[in-house]
């Protein structure tokens, strides 16, 4: 399995508009943090976690041959309105995408995007996206991969993570209920959401992120979902061995 991080960023991405602070000046390129989205590329099969506004700029540095499939975390604007964008995979493969979420995830999107989604029996409209919608409340075999959605708290929302063998994606979150934490054993790999330093009502902190990965106990865990203030250099050399800040382009071998 490999995964490929399409970006990084907290909702603004960064650098943010009109901001002249440190990281948003800085030259590293790990710092340059689009919307986060990751692929998934496993038994050649494309899953595509969120479609987010960046999506065009993601997908002309990072080519992919198809997505077999949108797991979609919640329909917050920066993890859904890149989805005009999969029209161009559509046109390529001459297929209906499928879209998986929670119940209020698909309300959101078959309603904001209602011209992107049609009934099955209506052949592939050309010039605009075509998916097809599905709710998921529990582990379902997609492309024939299973996935495991993980109930998580954003803020008063509850949205999905995804996990797919012994990796989870846990993006835009600031509580775990008691029973995903069953979902989240013996992984290798977790991604997790670690905003800033300071506190947030609808995200991880640095700190709180930290604790959690430790109670989680993945071998590795990358943060994601990553603001302005934090430092990929400066901020990670304090991160515990087994932790790192996730960045653009990176990609793992799991």
């Amino acid at each position: 399995m490999r995964i490929t991080f399409l970006g990084t960023g907290t909702s603004g991405g960064v650098p943010i508009i009109n901001c002249d602070c440190a990281v948003c000046r800085s030259a590293n390129p790990k710092n340059k943090r689009l919307r986060s989205s990751v692929m998934i590329e496993i038994n050649d099969k494309f899953l595509l976690i969120d479609t987010t506004p960046d999506m065009r700029q993601q997908f002309l540095r990072k080519r992919f041959p198809r997505i077999d499939a949108i797991l979609y975390t919640h329909a917050h604007a920066d993890h859904v309105f890149g989805l005009d964008e999969v029209r161009r995979f559509n046109y390529l493969t001459k297929k209906r995408i499928p879209a998986y979420g929670n119940a209020q995830t698909m309300e959101r999107l078959t309603t904001v995007f209602n011209y992107a989604f049609q009934p099955p029996e209506i052949e592939i409209v050309k010039g605009i996206p075509n998916l097809s919608p599905h709710v998921i409340e529990g582990p379902t075999v997609i492309e024939g991969i299973e996935v495991i959605p993980i109930p998580l708290v954003h803020n008063e929302l509850t949205i999905f993570g995804y996990r797919i063998g012994n990796f989870a994606y846990c993006t835009d979150v600031n509580h775990i209920p008691a029973a995903s934490y069953n979902l989240l054993n013996n992984l290798d790999v977790l991604v997790l959401d670690a905003l800033r330093e300071k506190r947030h009502p609808s995200h991880f902190s640095l700190g709180e992120a930290i604790t959690e990965a430790r109670k989680i106990g993945a071998r590795q865990t990358y943060f994601t979902h990553i603001s302005h203030i934090l430092d990929h250099d400066r901020h990670g050399q304090m991160l515990p061995k087994n932790m790192a800040f996730a960045y653009d382009e990176l990609e793992l071998e799991i």
